[in-house]
């Protein structure tokens, strides 16, 4: 379809986004979900496309980790060999209807949830939540953390795609975010409420599954007290959103923001799949006990997805509770900060009401124009990584994408559209 100005074809994109209705399907092997996996050394990652060298320690850490899950090598040593001699394909999740969150490795044998939009038909795929500190996301590899995904793979993925078969389209996502923003979630830093109305929904047919009470048991504690469990959920929710929308060719609407500790990469509606990255920023907030802001690792992961779809960040008014825990101030400063946000966005959704904010919407549209004419860029609610593989996560706080991403784009599609920058 040809449109007759970019705030027309910025319109169309807009209503795609609020047709869409992503239902969580099932839980199946990465290799499934991405066949590309199924042959040879092959890793997805978070970000714009990286090299093993410009991976920072927690990418690498994730790296390491995931080649002794896949049985490519039996110690550190060996997996540091397969992965610095150029054996392994680094594949960016963005490019396989994929997220990952922080270094976003995922392996052939990785569950992956699976989400389907059902209005428009195509799928997003994320892995899944491992819980907070030492996991394989922030760079931790040892044997409990092979432990832990190997019993996700084993029991906890199958046991939730069985649950899933028995609803008629799986569970409905935009209803159950409806309801937990208005319960103080924002859907990337702090999802105790999505998480919690998870649990509830999944529950009835979880107890009905036909396997040992000491397995069942051991899944019902893990989603019981993994807080962020349905950060991973709504990072496909919000993926296949955006990839819904990115099928409208046109307009300046951003589709994609990623980081993998070295560029911060963006995609716009009009440009298609092309890449426009700057160097990325590092977080700050707070730390946890013993650590500090001269560890923190650089800006990483697809997490990002979320603000890309106007909640996270952008939604911090939604969340009074997490800004303290990002360090950024209190309910005046989440106030600020959306309102800010919404400086930059189109217009709000409908379906995400946010009382804290006289029941306006949460963000919807992220204009490249708004950014650039305004200097405002995204804020994005992140978790916070050591910078040194093996450790894990050491914090969470605030981070803004780079203004010069947005300001290349900007100039590719004037050229495109040959528009005289004057």
């Amino acid at each position: 379809m040809t449109y007759n100005s970019i705030n027309e074809a910025n319109e169309a994109i807009i209503e795609r986004i609020k047709e869409a209705r992503p239902h969580w399907i099932g839980v199946k092997p990465a290799k499934e979900a991405v066949p590309t996996l199924q042959t040879g050394y092959k890793l997805l990652h978070a970000g714009p496309p990286i090299k093993w060298d410009d991976m920072t320690g927690p990418m690498q850490g994730a790296c390491i980790g995931a080649t002794l899950f896949e049985g490519w090598a039996s110690n550190e040593t060996d997996a540091l060999a397969l992965l610095k001699n150029g054996k392994v394909e680094f594949i960016p999740c963005h490019s396989v209807n994929a997220v990952g969150p922080m270094g976003g490795i995922t392996s052939a044998n990785m569950p992956m949830l699976e989400v389907k939009n059902l209005p428009h038909g195509n799928v997003a795929y994320c892995n899944l939540n491992e819980g907070i500190g030492k996991v394989m996301r922030f760079g931790a590899y040892g044997e409990d953390v092979q432990q832990r995904h190997r019993w996700m793979r084993d029991s906890l993925a199958p046991a939730l795609n069985e649950a899933l078969q028995l609803f008629e389209n799986g569970i409905d996502l935009t209803a159950l975010m409806a309801q937990a923003i208005t319960m103080g979630d924002e859907f990337h830093q702090r999802n105790i409420a999505a998480s919690a109305l998870l649990l509830r929904t999944l529950s009835p047919k979880l107890v009905n599954l036909n396997r040992p009470k000491e397995e069942m048991s051991k899944i019902f504690d893990f989603l019981s007290v993994t807080d962020q469990f349905f950060l991973n959920v709504a990072m496909a929710y919000c993926k296949s959103v955006m990839d819904s929308a990115a099928t409208i060719k046109a307009g300046t609407i951003v589709t994609v923001m990623t980081r993998n500790g070295k560029d911060f990469g963006i995609k716009v509606s009009g440009l298609g799949d092309q890449w426009f990255t700057a160097p990325v920023n590092t977080p700050e907030g707070l730390f946890f006990t013993g650590y500090s802001q001269d560890e923190a690792n650089a800006d990483i992961g697809d997490s990002a997805i979320t603000e890309t779809f106007g909640v996270g960040g952008a939604a911090m008014v939604a969340a009074p509770g997490v800004t303290r825990f990002v360090g950024a101030g209190g309910l005046d400063a989440a106030i600020e900060t959306s309102e800010e946000m919404s400086e930059i966005y189109v217009t709000h959704n409908p379906m995400l009401q946010i009382p804290s904010w006289d029941f306006q919407g949460s963000c919807l549209g992220l204009d490249l124009r708004r950014v650039v004419e305004t200097g405002i860029t995204p804020l994005i609610n992140t978790g916070i990584a050591h910078k040194k593989a093996g450790i894990g996560q050491i914090g969470a706080g605030t981070v803004r994408a780079p203004l010069a991403c947005f300001e290349k784009a900007l100039v590719a599609l004037a050229e495109k559209m040959n528009i005289n920058e004057e």
